[in-house]
């Protein structure tokens, strides 16, 4: 019997991950196949959750809902700071991204998404937030993982 893709189990993959309008957003096709152990983190958990079950040689084309991808769009990460904050001298433009540090210190992507003299807007939503996704899948090699997570 064959194993199947699951808790404790290693996965070799190829990959395409595209926008609705088609568009290739990653992907591994063209490259080296992507390797994960199956709950280590490395996948999405809603990515995972469709995989689960597919054997070696299997392929698919999945839609990912929002939800099952990088989440809904949430308005309250979208932030004003004053313009005060940032350089003088900074060329600021809608779609800017900029890196910010948070309380612990760990670095922070936000796109500028409007600004004026007094406030600038930044947008610290996921890219891929609020997009319906296609991911497309071609399962290389399943096997048992030595150092299976779960």
């Amino acid at each position: 019997m064959s194993v199947v893709v699951g808790p404790g189990t290693q996965v070799t993959l190829h990959f395409a991950l595209l926008l609705e309008d088609g568009s290739t957003v990653d992907s591994t096709f063209e490259r080296k196949p992507g390797s994960f152990v199956f709950g280590d983190g490395s996948l999405l958990p809603g990515v995972e959750g469709k995989l689960q079950g597919m054997a070696a040689g299997a392929s698919a084309e999945l839609t990912l809902a929002p939800e099952d991808a990088f989440g809904q769009r949430n308005p309250a990460n979208i932030q004003r700071i004053p313009r005060k904050q940032f350089a003088e001298d900074m060329e600021l433009s809608e779609g800017l991204m900029l890196s910010f540090a948070d309380a612990a210190n760990t670095e922070l992507p936000g796109v500028v998404s409007a600004f004026d003299d007094e406030f600038v807007e930044v947008d610290f939503n996921h890219p891929l937030a609020g997009r319906t996704l296609t991911f497309k899948v071609e399962i290389i090699d399943v096997s048992t993982a030595d150092s299976a997570v779960g």
